[in-house]
């Protein structure tokens, strides 16, 4: 893979200031006329988990997409924003349209800046050099793109700590899909290779993670803005994660998706197999960096060597943080019972309950929830030993 990646400051979400990030990020890989060829129709997989207002750093950016958008179309070519929400929501032309409008993209189609996707058809994929994932659905409008632009959003996220370029491309998974896998996949590590997979397959021409204001915190859905005042770019998913991970402190070795690469032996895994342009990682490191309280030094036991497994396995209920719903906060909406992988939760009485017993820890529920009625509750044993990252 390509282990080169540009990062360029972006102090605010200013148009002239965007565009000029943009177009210093993305110049050491073609710019994005590269990709976007007279005639082609260029998708933008945007991340858009749910409709949120842009404040809430839960999307994309649509002053990122408005640059992107008119570089492309300005370089011959029709960019179609697209994407399928994430767990708990059905992939409806309804759904999507209530997302396009909180989010933001709605005034740049009015505009014609480009087309927003409403097919919401999607077609089975072979992808036979997949390590777990060798057969799964694409929605339409990816599988049938020119190209396709990944236009990630930096966020912490419950399971799998960061989501990134890589995460963002499971999105092209439609609705439900999405929760099946995790209950398929219920530890992280094979999840990620899941992840992977997708990534590998989807293969878009470009990666761009807005980071102008990132989320810290209860990501992906309920954490905190926080000003990073980037914008990365790279041909390679990893390249951009390893970033990623570096920018938040986030060790390989305690970044899912990178040690499931480093697995396969697929490179860039870590900082230093990186040529970076533009400022060094080391001075864009932000201190104080917030975590999901989910996060934990490798289960707890990161020191014990072979044990670790045994002891992680024998103290799971007490190493492991559990999603409890606030019943003060809940609505009754139902979205954190169609986003369970296993049917752990329920509604009674216009209130949603979790059954423990049923739990795998994907924390979909958490994920789903636009109401914060979801917590992240931390046992004592945690609290204990897993020292945060």
């Amino acid at each position: 893979m390509d282990n080169r990646l540009a990062i360029s400051r972006c102090p605010s979400y200013g148009d002239a200031e965007v565009r000029r990030a943009l177009e210093k990020a993305t110049a050491p890989f073609g710019g994005l006329a590269a990709a976007a060829k007279p005639g082609r129709r260029v998708v933008l997989k945007v991340n858009l988990l749910r409709g949120a207002p842009p404040a809430r750093a839960v999307t994309t950016h649509p002053a990122v997409v408005r640059a992107v958008a008119s570089a492309v179309r300005e370089a011959g070519a029709t960019p179609v924003l697209a994407d399928s929400p994430g767990a708990g929501l059905p992939h409806t032309e309804r759904t999507l349209r209530r997302c396009y409008r909180r989010s933001g993209y709605l005034p740049l189609a009015e505009e014609g800046l480009l087309e927003l996707n409403y097919d919401t058809s999607s077609a089975e994929v072979h992808f036979d050099a997949g390590r777990v994932a060798k057969k799964f659905n694409v929605i339409a409008p990816v599988g049938e793109a020119d190209a396709v632009l990944n236009l990630c959003k930096l966020k912490t996220h419950a399971f799998t700590l960061l989501t990134g370029a890589v995460k963002n491309l499971f999105g092209v998974l439609p609705g439900y899909d999405k929760p099946a896998y995790h209950a398929r996949m219920r530890d992280v590590d094979h999840f990620a290779d899941v992840l992977l997979d997708v990534a590998l397959f989807v293969k878009p021409a470009l990666h761009v993670m807005e980071a102008v204001e990132a989320m810290e915190g209860n990501g992906p859905g309920l954490g905190d803005p926080r000003k990073v005042g980037l914008i990365l770019a790279g041909t390679s998913a990893l390249a951009v994660d390893v970033a990623a991970g570096a920018i938040t402190g986030l060790a390989p070795d305690q970044h899912p998706v990178l040690r499931a690469a480093a697995r396969r032996g697929l490179e860039p895994n870590r900082p230093e197999h990186l040529e970076v342009t533009g400022p060094a990682l080391k001075e864009l490191r932000q201190e104080g960096w917030r975590w999901p309280p989910t996060v934990i030094t490798e289960g707890g036991f990161s020191r014990v060597g072979p044990l670790q497994g045994i002891l992680t396995a024998l103290f799971r209920n007490g190493l492991s943080v559990q999603p409890r719903v606030r019943r003060d906060e809940c609505t009754g909406c139902g979205r954190c019972r169609e986003a369970c992988p296993v049917g752990a939760v329920g509604v009674i009485g216009e209130k949603s309950y979790i059954e423990e017993r049923l739990c795998i820890r994907c924390y979909c529920c958490h994920e789903a929830c636009a109401y914060d009625a979801v917590e992240l509750h931390r046992p004592l044993l945690h609290r204990l030993v897993g020292g945060k990252v």
